[in-house]
């Protein structure tokens, strides 16, 4: 793996970027764990490389260590992988990148449930096994858009928290005797 001798404090070059996603794809698991560390402590400029990596992989493998990367950027990462999501309708690309977001936690999921606004069943049920993963810090935001303006936010409000099981079916619980 190529080490960021770039001279103290400045940010990588695109080619040092290219290098580490190269490095991921490295037959030594140690080189693609550094890789991996690598990109993620870059941040926003390892972004867009890497979900162009999670785009074009030729395998879920490559797909996995692009997600972890990209859930190590945190949460400079998170709007740019919604919008990818909306582009790309591949579904290894959408589970993988949802994924991400889900590893990302707290600093996504305002950013998630915004996203589910969208006509498109196939990425909103990615969106929601993503606040899934994130799990209990979800809850009160999804509860909160339980009374959302929009029909289908508030359905897949009402979906997620359902999916959520133990964690999120109270939620759903107060809403109804609420109403009642």
């Amino acid at each position: 793996m190529k080490e960021n001798n770039n001279g103290g404090g400045q940010p990588p070059d695109e080619m040092e970027i290219h290098q580490l996603i190269a490095d991921m794809n490295n037959p030594s698991v140690k080189t693609r764990h550094q890789a991996v560390r690598a990109l993620g402590a870059i941040g926003k400029p390892a972004v867009e490389p890497l979900i162009r990596q999670l785009e074009g992989a030729p395998d879920n493998d490559h797909r996995w260590y692009a997600a972890v990367a990209l859930s190590g950027i945190g949460a400079a990462a998170v709007e740019p992988l919604i919008l990818a999501m909306k582009v790309h309708k591949d579904t290894e690309f959408r589970r993988y990148a949802a994924a991400a977001l889900g590893n990302i936690g707290i600093p996504a999921i305002e950013h998630i449930i915004n996203a589910m606004a969208s006509d498109d069943r196939q990425m909103r049920g990615f969106l929601s096994g993503a606040l899934c993963r994130i799990g209990k810090p979800a809850v009160e935001p999804l509860t909160r858009r339980l009374k959302d303006a929009d029909d289908i936010i508030r359905s897949c409000a009402t979906l997620t928290l359902w999916q959520m099981g133990e964690t999120g079916l109270p939620a759903i619980v107060d809403k109804v005797i609420e109403e009642e």
